[in-house]
């Protein structure tokens, strides 16, 4: 027998999950002889890519991770004083093992079906109560991207609620000693939106100027200042003036919170809480505001409501606000959150507990105490009267320089002010032999001799400053402070959570795919999670191997000239594409083109993305078959060409179809002045198949967290870098004055799980999975095609990743496309995408990762669900009390004493022979979702809230 030595499993049959005789199977069903017979009646000719990716060799699974550890050897992992709002952190192992890399939390969606996600809800509720209680506000959202969106965030939000005498006032002051990053955003946002924006010296601010709506500060600031300002926050106060806060949440364990001050909102990251720096993320950011905001704040709230047995439960509060309601009008997008990332902190805030946390941050501060007083006997000043973590001190361009070299040689990294001064940070990472080695390294760079630090130093923050009030008090804080405890209440919060481990989540637009362990493997690796955002270029070769990489291969697969990876969301990537096409056409002296054209079909995100970035949104229509109205189109693109900016377009069609006339869409565009921005929502349809360049479009964003396989992570993280044509590579963020993230290569930790899978597929496998995405879509449609109809398919009767399948009729016997929503959970699967896009239907996905066995599974269930409507429309099932209008039905319910239903509690929870071995219980029941919004809480309750209901 002979053995062909170079063959091995390749990671193409493990991502791609139907075996050969699947195909064959599920071809056989859909009426094809093959693949490619199957793709020439999907996807248009004249788009078709005439020659397979060219990409580099694949490598399998073992091969990639020894290659990438030679690359990730390419950091250099130096210890960080830079701070700047980045801090090295200790992650406790505990939650390091079992959230950030458990696929039960990683792989789970955003919870928007509350009744199957009351674990990460919980821990939602957690992180917004740690951020109330630190920041001394009244309520706070459940996370944002980074510290810059959120200080972006509340500038608009201050903006858009005004006081009447306020309301024609449209400067916003930031001061000169926010973070630079910050500030970079808070340029472009407000710039976008024909907001003033003025940077200076906030004490000396003119507050009774009539033209000023807001204000923001650092507090402790850019220099590492701990200034009090009550008198500043009381004296804009008295001038109808919005405050804002950018803030520390260690250093709110120890100093007086600016909500005790009155701020209106106090934003900041909750990085420092257990999340690695991850050359720049991904991190949860936190906003915190006053009750008075609650239908303004930015991004989502969780609340606290109620279930049909009286149970408290808690579900995503006013989550569909921006994206659903005000859509166009909207001023901020729902999709911007690090529910993963949130999660963590807020999981180590329980670990640590109050106590836990005064006493990291009394050694951060006092390692920065001990060594600005072995520094002063060095002859250096420290210029802060007070601070927190971080001393700025006085050097020389000589001693700058002598330092330099000796903190190199002793792999220490400082920042370096731009007016010559050298900060130093602290954080939990750092110990006393940390600051020894700085002192030294100081004393060398003098050419003097260093004397032991002290080890007993006093805490000597002023009365004003020092935080007097309690935090954390709930018990939730104080009772999982040893690992055993914690780890089974990670565990019972897990199991409350349907995610991937649990079954296919086939839901529309949002590509719910395999997330490999081998490619998440590397995240976790120091040399990948342990570098802060701005070490230098020379210390991060690994990185910029890796993302040299990632851009040659996602520049091959788009066809475009550059791509950026600053975007970390695909929300956000949407709005730095529209910010790079109106830079072009300002550049081109087309001032006043600001139109962008969406069509009715469009996410939510598109029209709210738009606006934005300062545009007016024009609707298109679409025709009955979901395609956009070419005419329609044409008709607004002449009517507006003086002014068109741009269309902003989803291929294929949020239909699920592969639009035949979407070169002449963009040809419309380009004819009448316009840029075509594609949103990637849908690029799994396209891989190795066709290619945004090649249809026409100039700019496209691409959701790594869909199409290239980072995790969902509960509702986040993201990642959405742009690629763009070659005329607009000046304009990408980064290239122009656009900057879009804190972080210069936003969430950098989270893209060797790209990286990992386009190398280990290889264009080949890419390309397979491709048409395995469109196969498994036109199997579903085709088994389920008999008992509910199939909405859009071309010409041919295909459709293309995706399906939506019409569930308005059922309303004449009494069943919403809610009620099989919530049905679906007592059959163990998550919904597909509700009512978008059109009302009354389910949109599904079932990507290439899911075998015939499991897309059988979930036909049959949806064939069982039809099944029993039918029953209801036949008088054999009740009107009124039937398993879909009482779904879903939990152990509670169907194992209590009293049962009054007119059907039996084994139709209630195990219609189908396999859940009686393999049962997924949905946590609460039905929740009231109208009684959260109309008393909205957003913090924890207190215990005696989960009292069992009395029974009458």
């Amino acid at each position: 027998m002979k053995v062909n030595l170079t063959e091995r499993v390749s990671f193409q049959s493990r991502h791609n999950s139907p075996s050969a005789t699947e195909i064959s199977d599920m071809l056989h069903a859909v009426g094809v002889s093959s693949l490619d017979e199957l793709i020439d009646q999907t996807v248009p000719g004249p788009i078709r890519l005439t020659s397979p990716l060219k990409l580099a060799p694949v490598k399998n699974e073992y091969e990639y991770l020894l290659d990438l550890r030679k690359t990730a050897g390419r950091n250099k992992i130096y210890k960080s004083f830079m701070g700047q709002g980045y801090y090295g952190t200790i992650v406790p192992a505990v939650i390091k093992r079992n959230i950030l890399e458990n696929p039960g939390w990683y792989t789970a969606y955003t919870p928007y079906q509350a009744e199957i996600a009351q674990g990460r809800l919980e821990a939602l509720i957690n992180f917004q109560t740690m951020v109330i209680d630190l920041t001394g506000m009244e309520i706070a959202n459940a996370s944002l991207l980074d510290e810059g969106t959120a200080a972006a965030e509340a500038a608009t939000m201050l903006h858009s609620t005004r006081k009447r005498e306020k309301k024609e006032a449209n400067v916003f002051v930031a001061d000169e000693r926010i973070f630079p990053q910050t500030l970079a955003v808070l340029k472009t946002r407000l710039t976008s939106l024909g907001i003033g924006l003025r940077v200076e010296n906030i004490d000396e601010t003119d507050l009774t100027d009539s033209s000023i709506y807001g204000i923001l500060f650092q507090y402790p600031d850019n220099d590492g200042a701990v200034i009090d300002r009550s008198e500043l926050v009381a004296s804009a106060k008295e001038n109808s003036i919005g405050v804002a806060v950018a803030s520390d949440l260690l250093s709110l364990c120890l100093l007086t919170p600016p909500g005790e001050w009155g701020a209106d909102v106090v934003v900041g990251t909750a990085q420092r809480f257990g999340v690695p720096m991850g050359f720049g993320g991904p991190h949860a950011a936190f906003f915190a505001t006053k009750e008075d905001f609650k239908r303004a704040i930015p991004g989502r709230i969780i609340g606290v409501s109620k279930d049909t047995e009286g149970n408290v439960a808690y579900r995503m509060a006013l989550q569909t606000r921006e994206q659903h309601i005000k859509r166009e009008r909207a001023t901020s997008n729902i999709c911007t959150s690090q529910v993963l990332l949130a999660v963590m902190s807020s999981m180590y805030a329980v670990y640590h507990g109050p106590a836990g946390l005064k006493a990291i941050a009394n050694r951060v501060h006092g390692l920065a105490n001990t060594t600005a007083a072995s520094l002063k006997t060095l002859g250096l000043e420290n210029v802060n009267t007070h601070y927190f973590d971080t001393l700025k001190i006085k050097m020389s361009d000589a001693q700058r320089q002598s330092l330099k070299k000796v903190s190199d040689q002793n792999e220490l990294n400082f920042r370096y002010f731009e007016d010559g001064h050298v900060g130093i940070s602290f954080d939990e990472t750092h110990m006393p032999q940390d600051a020894q080695l700085v002192v030294d390294t100081f004393a060398e760079a003098l050419g003097e001799s260093s004397s032991a630090i002290s080890i007993e130093v006093e805490i000597d923050i002023p009365g004003a400053l020092s935080r007097s009030s309690v935090f954390l008090d709930h018990d939730v804080f104080k009772v999982f402070h040893s690992e055993h405890e914690l780890l089974r209440y990670m565990k019972r919060l897990e199991n409350k959570d349907l995610s991937l481990v649990h079954s296919m989540i086939s839901l529309g637009s949002c590509t719910m795919k395999l997330n490999a362990t081998t490619e998440m493997i590397p995240v976790t690796w120091p040399e990948f999670g342990g570098l802060h955002p701005f070490t230098p270029k020379d210390q991060t070769e690994g990185y910029r191997q890796l993302i040299s990489e990632l851009t040659c291969w996602l520049k091959e697969i788009t066809g475009f000239a550059d791509i950026s990876f600053q975007p970390n969301s695909g929300a956000q990537g949407e709005y730095a594409g529209l910010m790079a096409i109106k830079e072009y056409h300002e550049a081109n002296g087309d001032l006043d083109r600001n139109v962008a054209l969406i069509p009715s079909s469009a996410h939510g995100t598109n029209p709210a993305s738009a606006v934005m970035a300062g545009m007016k949104v024009v609707i298109v229509k679409c025709d009955d078959l979901g395609n956009i109205d070419i005419a329609d189109l044409k008709a607004k693109a002449e009517q507006y060409s003086e002014t068109l900016s741009s269309l902003m377009v989803t291929y294929p069609s949020t239909h699920g179809v592969f639009e035949e006339g979407i070169k002449e869409i963009c040809q419309i565009i380009h004819d009448n002045g316009g840029q075509v921005y594609m949103d990637g929502a849908n690029m799994n349809a396209q891989v190795g198949l066709t290619s945004p360049a090649m249809i026409g479009a100039d700019v496209c964003h691409l959701n790594l967290h869909k199409t290239f396989c980072i995790p969902h992570g509960g509702g986040g993280p993201g990642m959405g870098p742009i690629g763009v044509a070659e005329h607009l590579v000046p304009f990408l963020p980064g290239n122009g004055t656009i900057s879009v993230s804190s972080a210069p290569l936003s969430s950098a930790s989270i893209l060797p799980i790209s990286h990992a899978y386009i190398a280990m597929m290889g264009a080949e496998g890419l390309t397979e999975a491709t048409k395995i995405a469109i196969l498994n879509a036109n199997y579903i449609a085709k088994r389920l095609s008999a008992h509910y109809p199939v909405l859009y398919s071309n010409h041919n009767g295909r459709n293309a990743h995706e399906l939506i399948i019409d569930c308005r009729d059922f309303k004449r016997f009494g069943i919403e496309v809610e009620d099989i929503a919530k049905r679906l959970m007592d059959y163990g699967y998550h919904a597909p995408t509700v009512s978008f896009p059109v009302a009354g239907t389910l949109m599904i996905e079932p990507t290439e990762s899911e075998s015939k066995h499991e897309l059988d599974r979930f036909c049959d269930v949806m064939i069982a669900i039809r099944s029993e409507i039918e029953q209801i429309k036949e008088g054999t099932a009740d009107a009124d009390d039937n398993v879909l209008n009482n779904a879903p039905h939990t152990y509670r319910v169907v194992m209590g004493d009293h049962w009054s239903h007119r059907y039996s509690r084994e139709q209630a929870a195990f219609p189908m022979e396999y859940l009686k071995t393999q049962k997924f219980w949905p946590s609460v029941s039905r929740i009231d979702s109208a009684f959260g919004d109309r008393n909205l809480v957003c913090s924890c309750l207190p215990v005696e809230a989960f009292a069992e209901p009395e029974t009458v």
